[in-house]
């Protein structure tokens, strides 16, 4: 069955019978007795055989559709039973939110593709949430758990948010002494910028503070905020893999130091590395997702006063 949908497949893509015997190197009145047999044991036509185009019928459309699926897990089952021993190889879709993948990914994939040169990577920086089926994704690197339920994941590090601003904004607006002063301040916020937004702040096991915050950037990624904070334009609540290297240099500076900042309400959310396939997991997404995870360890603030 899974070779008759194969033929079927490259039928299909070919738009013609004998041009899809030439790529499969068959000769054209074997593809027609292949997909006159399938036609046999499904018992419905799947093309319309009165036209000159070559058009599937609903029920071939809908065979076709659902069929794709089964060849892919096919393939990665048969591609997962490869010995440890051999490279992996292939195509490899990634999709990455594109402040972690300028900041954290884009330097070490040279390592990768050397590491792996049977490996032909796409990768695409999305602030969307893409659709693993929907978008043909392999890999996606996403923050926060995925509702879908039939996706698995892989915890890369844990999104610590810190609240910096630059030493030229702090000098001319005054240093926050408490969260609720923050209020009064320019904020850089990440965000779609529809709603009110709010950040959190804790410290010790009681004390809680949500505080309103309004400013005159808004953005979905965080390259955007990051450079507006330190060009002085305002306080700024970001990753801390995003703004460690600002602190390092001095370019920026902690606010509010003792105390756990968070755009989230309850938690900061996890970066994670998201993909679908489990045990029968395509070698190629198996290297990537090990590699990250060997070659992306913890972050630790380094910065004296932050809070553990």
């Amino acid at each position: 069955m899974l070779d008759r949908i194969r033929i079927l497949a490259q039928v299909v893509e070919s738009g013609s019978f004998s041009r899809a015997a030439r790529a499969l190197s068959l000769a054209p009145s074997s593809v027609t007795r292949t997909i006159d047999s399938l036609e046999a044991q499904l018992g419905v036509p799947l093309f319309k055989r009165s036209t000159r185009q070559l058009v599937l019928t609903e029920q071939g459309d809908y065979f076709l559709a659902r069929s794709v699926r089964l060849l892919e897990e096919a393939d990665q089952l048969v591609q997962s039973l490869q010995p440890l021993h051999e490279a992996p190889s292939g195509p490899l879709r990634v999709s990455v939110f594109e402040s972690f993948g300028a900041a954290c990914l884009s330097p070490l994939l040279p390592e990768f593709l050397a590491r792996y040169p049977g490996i032909r990577l796409e990768i695409g920086f999305d602030n969307h949430l893409v659709d693993l089926d929907a978008d043909n994704v392999d890999v996606a690197i996403r923050i926060g758990r995925p509702t879908d339920s039939g996706l698995h994941a892989r915890t890369l590090l844990t999104n610590r948010s810190l609240l910096v601003a630059s030493p030229a904004y702090l000098a001319r607006h005054g240093v926050p002494g408490t969260p609720e002063e923050i209020a009064g301040h320019n904020c850089l916020i990440r965000g779609q910028g529809r709603q009110r937004q709010h950040w959190y702040f804790r410290q010790g096991a009681q004390q809680r503070v949500r505080v309103p915050v309004q400013g005159n950037l808004t953005s979905i990624g965080g390259t955007p905020l990051l450079e507006a904070a330190r060009a002085g334009c305002g306080l700024l609540l970001l990753s801390s893999w995003m703004v460690q290297s600002s602190l390092d240099e001095g370019s920026l500076l902690p606010v509010l130091p003792l105390w756990r900042a968070s755009p989230y309400e309850h938690s900061d959310d996890q970066i994670l590395v998201v993909f679908r396939g489990g045990r029968f997991l395509k070698p190629q997404s198996r290297a990537f997702i090990d590699f990250l995870v060997e070659r992306i360890p913890p972050l630790q603030t380094r910065e004296p006063g932050w809070p553990e």
